[in-house]
C-alpha cells in the first residue's frame, strides 16, 4: 500500500505542476492549456484515491482539509473544462477562467503544504 500511496502522491504533484506551470507559462496571454486540463483531472482522481487509501489505513485523515481541497480541485476542474471548451471552439478564453485555474491551484498547493 505504501508504494501505491507514494506513486499517487507523485502523480498528484505532477498534476499540480502541470496546472500551475501552465498558468505561469501563459500568464501574459491567459488561456487554459491541454496539460492544465490533464493536470486538473489527475489532481481530482489521485486525490480521491489517496483519500480512499487513508480511510483504509490506521490513521485518521483530516476530513475538513481534504474536503476543502476537493471543493477547490473540482472548481479547478470545471474552470479548466470551460477553458478547454473555449479553446476547442477557437474562442478566446476569459481571463477570469484562465486565472481561476492557476490561482485556485496555487491556493490548493498552499493548503496542502501549510495546513498541518
Amino acid at each position: 500500500m505504501d508504494i501505491l500511496f507514494t506513486l499517487l502522491i507523485f502523480l498528484h504533484i505532477l498534476g499540480a505542476a502541470a496546472i500551475f506551470g501552465g498558468w505561469l507559462a501563459s500568464f501574459k496571454k491567459p488561456t487554459v492549456g491541454l496539460w492544465q486540463w490533464i493536470g486538473a483531472i489527475t489532481q481530482v482522481v489521485t486525490g480521491i484515491l489517496m483519500f480512499g487509501l487513508l480511510e483504509m489505513g490506521d490513521g485518521e485523515p483530516n476530513r475538513i482539509k481534504l474536503g476543502i481541497k476537493l471543493i477547490i480541485a473540482l472548481g479547478i476542474l470545471v474552470a479548466a473544462w470551460i477553458g478547454r471548451k473555449k479553446v476547442k471552439a477557437n474562442e478566446e478564453v476569459p481571463t477570469g477562467i484562465a486565472h481561476a485555474v492557476g490561482g485556485l491551484a496555487l491556493v490548493n498547493i498552499a493548503i496542502a503544504v501549510l495546513w498541518v
